[in-house]
């Protein structure tokens, strides 16, 4: 049988961390086949040969430990030729950029192989080698590496070949998180979707683990003790095109904190992400005293199963408060009824009394949300404890005050003990924009339970997570060793603006801007009880970063900017200047809201500041629906922008690079490139193929071009011409290295900005 891809290789790559995953790479003089992917609809411009043969990744299953900064990482990578010629391939992968691998093992089927070191000087040529023959950019981003070879081995058509690597190195650590990436993105060279990816890492630690993040994915995390954390990620039938990373730091104390901060070359600006964690307490430990008042409406619209389900919220309630906690329910229609008259200290018989009051209810009459509110706030006065009001409706204020803006001026005015207050929409039929001033207005969040939802599940989640607060009345402050003078001026816009609480099992994730750089002090304050503790923490500012591997930072905090704007938009009324900055912001970052989703208009101009800030004042008067089916997914919206980034954050709406609220960038079935964005009208993720975040830039699609979301109009008329493949080409990939590489992996012509200047491929 013919072999027509006599010296193919698995390409395992290993780039500045531990990490790995893998491809074929035809390297055949004779021919002349560019890397598989799944089929374009829009193909690039020249179209490529199509291979006479190819493969997709059918499995991926990643096992890795971190033993404090060790890595080991167990690989398996099951392909298949779904070509009808047999294929000769060996085992190639790229060499890190940093740190040394020991202990490696690969393994085909079970035989293992030796492999062979190839300098990057060499490697570097059979890489520009395969790019020019194929005339295929894929594997661009590898130039400058070493690699490892193995000897070749035969898959036949049809065939699987399951290949495991084995290895172990020291990660790096970037400002004192230890740093894990795997490049999933080269999954991408497949014909087919990835049928199946498991990804498992599992952190031992000598030292309190405090951080646990990743930027890239929505993960989960479980840490049953303080020196343990299980991470996992599970995709069925995707084509993953963003790198894994994780991040975590350890330390001793009862609340850790690191920072992390990248600032481009010339920027004004920089971005830091701070995340705090408490002391993972033990289930028996001792945790402070809390007041949690629960006001359930029961109208008539609530009846059913919606009150049912609110009663099953109810009892989750009080069968997991504390010995020592205080409560009381507030139930409501058009009149107001409490348990008991006053505030009851929870114990057996309190629980089996309120138990019983819980059966009882039923719906019936109108809805007096204002009553019921006063009637909650006004029992809570004991200012040493944290205190909670989970207050629920599904419908519209119709009887007491009906105006929305009074209901919130006298609910904050009845709140003496800053009581924090958490306001849940079930169903459409609710003012939404009404609980979300009441919540904003209160220190708490609001929330929406769909008409096809669980209220129970909703509530439940919610208590499970401030069940068990840590720190409250928390504040945040950056103490710069220099210039202390002008400190409020050295940090700004931080996102959440306004945290309140630290609760156990809980990670806070802070992004902001700053401009001073260099070393600085967090100090993070608050109550702990009824006492106020305070704790320090080292950080540093970098004047400026040597790469974009932290620039996810300034993504996440240009996407929770534009939520908090939304947010004063929707709150406050119509600004022209936050319109300018939204339409700004979502252009040079490619954030597609409902309100700036014209961007992905392949006829929009984004140099026409003006026309879009029009279009999306024009769009932006959805806010004023504050009812139905709109009202409420534009809130939801609004929310998952505000806390991208977040874990176990609401992903409705979300951009790219947001750690896990990233927008969807990826390939489906028999598509291209696509982002997403979150349609309010129809409640739903709407997929486009039209915008694309690759690094930190953002690339249009007009015409046949990826246009550079960067690029000035008088830059963008005046591109240098460069032939793909030609010896200039390859110039300028050695000239700007990895960023280059990085844009002209796009295979469709593109026009982007390297160095100040626009080229044209």
């Amino acid at each position: 049988m013919r072999r027509l891809l006599a010296g193919c290789w698995i390409v395992f790559l290993i780039a500045n961390l531990a990490q790995a995953q893998g491809l074929l790479v035809n390297t055949n003089p004779g021919e002349r086949v560019p890397l598989p992917r799944p089929i374009l609809p829009h193909p690039p411009h020249p179209r490529p040969e199509s291979p006479p043969s190819t493969y997709k990744i059918k499995e991926i299953s990643v096992q890795v430990k971190l033993s404090d900064q060790v890595a080991k990482t167990q690989v398996s990578q099951t392909f298949v030729n779904t070509g009808s010629a047999q294929m000769e391939v060996c085992f190639v992968f790229p060499l890190p950029y940093d740190g040394a691998i020991d202990q490696l093992t690969l393994l085909v089927d079970g035989k293992e192989f030796p492999a062979r070191l190839l300098p990057a000087p060499e490697a570097r040529r059979i890489y520009e080698e395969i790019v020019r023959k194929n005339r295929d950019p894929a594997l661009l981003e590898w130039v400058g590496t070493g690699m490892f070879k193995t000897s070749v081995f035969p898959v036949p058509p049809g065939a699987e070949r399951k290949v495991t690597l084995r290895y172990s190195q020291l990660c790096r650590k970037d400002q004192g998180l230890t740093d894990y990436l795997f490049p999933l993105s080269t999954a991408k060279y497949s014909s087919q979707p990835v049928e199946k990816l498991d990804f498992q890492v599992a952190i031992e630690s000598t030292t309190d683990i405090k951080n646990v993040y990743s930027p890239s994915h929505g993960v989960d995390v479980k840490r049953p003790d303080n020196k343990h954390a299980t991470i996992s990620l599970r995709v069925a039938n995707q084509v993953p095109t963003s790198d894994f990373r994780l991040i975590y730091d350890s330390g001793r104390g009862e609340v850790g904190a690191s920072l992390i901060s990248y600032r481009r070359d010339g920027a004004d600006d920089g971005y830091f992400l701070m995340l705090a964690t408490p002391e993972i307490k033990a289930p028996n430990a001792e945790l402070p005293n809390k007041t949690v008042v629960f006001v359930v409406d029961r109208s008539g619209s609530m009846s059913g199963q919606k009150i049912e389900q609110a009663k099953g919220a109810l009892k989750f309630v009080l069968n997991n408060l504390r010995a020592g906690d205080m409560f009381n329910i507030v139930a409501y229609d058009s009149s107001v009824e409490s348990f008991r008259p006053e505030l009851q200290r929870f114990d057996e018989p309190t629980r089996s009394a309120a138990l019983g009051f819980v059966d009882g209810l039923f719906a019936g009459g109108s809805t007096n949300i204002s009553g019921a509110l006063t009637a909650a706030l006004e029992q809570l006065k004991d200012t040493s404890r944290p205190n909670f009001v989970i207050f629920l409706t599904d419908g519209l204020p119709t009887t007491g005050e009906q105006n929305e803006a009074k209901i919130v001026a006298l609910a904050t005015e009845n709140n003496k003990v800053r009581a924090r207050v958490f306001a849940f929409g079930v169903g459409y039929d609710v003012n939404s924009r009404l609980l979300d001033k009441l919540a904003r207005e209160n220190y708490g969040q609001s929330a929406f339970v769909r008409p096809n939802e669980d209220i129970e599940a909703h509530v439940s989640r919610l208590y499970a997570r401030i069940g068990s607060p840590v720190m409250t009345e928390l504040k945040i402050r950056f103490e710069f060793d220099a210039a202390p003078a002008e400190q409020t001026a050295a940090v700004n816009r931080i996102y959440p603006a306004d945290i309140h609480d630290l609760f156990a099992g809980e990670q806070l994730v802070v992004v902001g801007r700053y401009k001073k750089s260099g070393p600085a002090k967090i100090l993070l304050q608050g109550k702990v009880g009824d006492a106020e503790q305070k704790f320090e923490f080292p950080a540093t500012f970098i004047e400026k970063s040597n790469d974009d591997s932290n620039g996810f930072i300034e993504k996440l905090w240009a996407v929770r900017r534009v939520g908090q704007i939304i947010d004063e938009l929707d709150l406050k009324g119509q600004n022209e200047e936050l319109v300018k900055e939204l339409v700004t912001l979502s252009t040079q970052h490619g954030i597609l809201t409902p309100y700036t989703s014209f961007l992905a208009d392949e006829s929009n101009d984004r140099h026409d500041v003006a026309s879009n800030r029009q279009r999306a004042t024009r769009q932006l008067k959805a806010l004023d629906e504050y009812s139905g089916e709109s009202g409420v997914s534009q809130r939801l919206g609004k929310e998952s922008l505000k806390v991208a980034g977040q874990p176990g954050a609401p992903r409705a709406m979300s951009a790219d690079g947001a750690g896990g609220a990233a927008v969807a960038q990826g390939f489906s079935r028999g598509a291209r490139p696509q982002s997403t964005y979150f349609d309010a009208a129809k409640d739903r993720q709407v997929a486009v193929d039209t915008v694309q975040n690759i690094g930190r830039k953002t690339f249009y699609r007009r015409g046949d071009h990826w246009v550079d979301g960067s690029l000035t109009k008088e830059q963008e008329a005046k591109p240098i011409k460069i032939e793909r493949f030609s010896a200039d080409y390859f110039r300028l990939v050695d000239k700007h290295g990895k960023e280059a590489a990085l844009y002209l992996n796009i295979e469709e012509p593109i026009l982007v900005e390297l160095g100040g200047q626009a080229y044209e491929f």
